[in-house]
């Protein structure tokens, strides 16, 4: 399978492809915009990455013309942004058909994420088709699990999630003690945003950090947190403006 790589710096090129490359993927680089959007058709990539940061003016015109022919399902849209990357870019970048959003600092987390976001449209590996989210406040995600031994609530802070399942800490690891790995939980209360859900959930394994697999959810549940999922790169991508706004004095 091939991936198109828009990028002009050789760090950034280097350093995804130390990652991607092993992944099985055929690596095309160009340089310019306009001589790979010329290629697009003799190429055929299963999926194209884009670096906004080098080409601010251009990755939107790329963006639209790939999708005019290539939607979604076959071929996945990544951009590379920078920290000055606005707000309603990414409103917008979601809107013409980018499939994710990655800093172009690729921290550890970035890179996860890149591979994440690939992996959710090309088979590349089946135990990461999901992509997994690592969780911050502004995230807002709580958990609380009720053990089915003796209906003690458990509250956990939740370290990472995905759409089908979740990391967490428990707040008193000692109350998961009698509870064992593939233990089904069927109380539990998720907070996604401003939302509870009810998922039934399956120990996949204990220690200091609990891991759960979602079982089911109640009707129309699992979509709701799949969209809240889907809406988590904007909602950071307004929380780090506000944050870089904050820290330079203020608003203008």
């Amino acid at each position: 399978m091939k991936l198109l790589l828009v990028v002009a710096s050789d760090d950034t090129y280097d350093l995804i492809s130390l990652y991607i490359r092993p992944l099985g993927f055929d690596l095309i680089r160009y340089r310019h915009v306009i001589k790979a959007m010329d290629n697009v058709d003799e190429t055929d990539p299963a999926g194209v990455i884009i670096s906004a940061n080098d080409f601010p003016r251009h990755w939107k015109a790329m963006v639209q013309f790939i999708r005019a022919e290539r939607p979604k399902e076959i071929c996945p849209i990544i951009i590379l942004t920078g920290k000055k990357f606005p707000l309603e870019s990414t409103t917008q970048a979601f809107y013409i058909g980018v499939s994710g959003i990655v800093d172009e600092t690729l921290s550890s987390i970035d890179l996860d994420r890149l591979q994440t976001i690939i992996s959710r449209y090309i088979p590349v590996d089946e135990r990461r088709r999901d992509r997994r989210f690592y969780t911050s406040e502004w995230s807002r995600f709580g958990l609380l699990i009720t053990s089915p031994q003796n209906k003690t609530i458990i509250p956990g802070e939740v370290k990472n999630i995905s759409a089908s399942g979740l990391s967490f800490s428990p707040a008193y690891s000692s109350l998961m003690n009698d509870i064992g790995i593939h233990t089904i939980l069927p109380q539990c209360s998720l907070r996604a945003g401003n939302m509870i859900l009810s998922p039934t959930c399956r120990i996949a394994r204990s220690g200091r950090i609990v891991s759960l697999e979602f079982v089911s959810f109640p009707a129309g549940e699992q979509a709701v947190l799949e969209k809240y999922l889907e809406e988590l790169p904007i909602i950071e991508m307004r929380n780090k403006r506000i944050e870089i706004e904050e820290s330079s004095g203020g608003f203008d």
